[in-house]
């Protein structure tokens, strides 16, 4: 894909992952590259930021003789979620009206 993955989509793209459930990183990573291509390298310092930032909290579960490390959203990351969407509907709209000439497909 020819578009870049900012920051915050990034965050918001992992948020919205974790809204439909808890899950693990591997889970995570793949899901994000549904989107867009991203190693767990690049995606594991982007939970830690959101954990640092009240968005998720996470706990362990183990798994196969190992714990594994799963991520929940919080109440504060719901909020910030809900944020990024409609921050996401305004700048598609804006970005449908330029590159599509007011078209949007609706």
């Amino acid at each position: 894909m020819a578009f870049q993955l900012g920051g915050a989509l990034l965050d918001a793209c992992v948020l919205s992952v974790v809204m439909q459930e808890d899950t693990y990183g591997y889970v995570l990573t793949q899901r994000v590259r549904e989107i867009v291509d991203l190693s767990e390298s690049t995606l594991y310092p982007v939970l830690r930021r959101l954990q640092k930032e009240g968005f998720l909290i996470t706990y362990d579960e183990p798994y196969q003789g190992r714990n594994r490390r799963y991520y929940r959203i919080t109440e504060f990351g719901k909020d910030q979620f809900e944020k990024y969407v409609k921050e996401w509907q305004d700048y598609k709209a804006r970005v449908d009206r330029v590159l599509l000439g007011g078209k949007t497909g609706e």
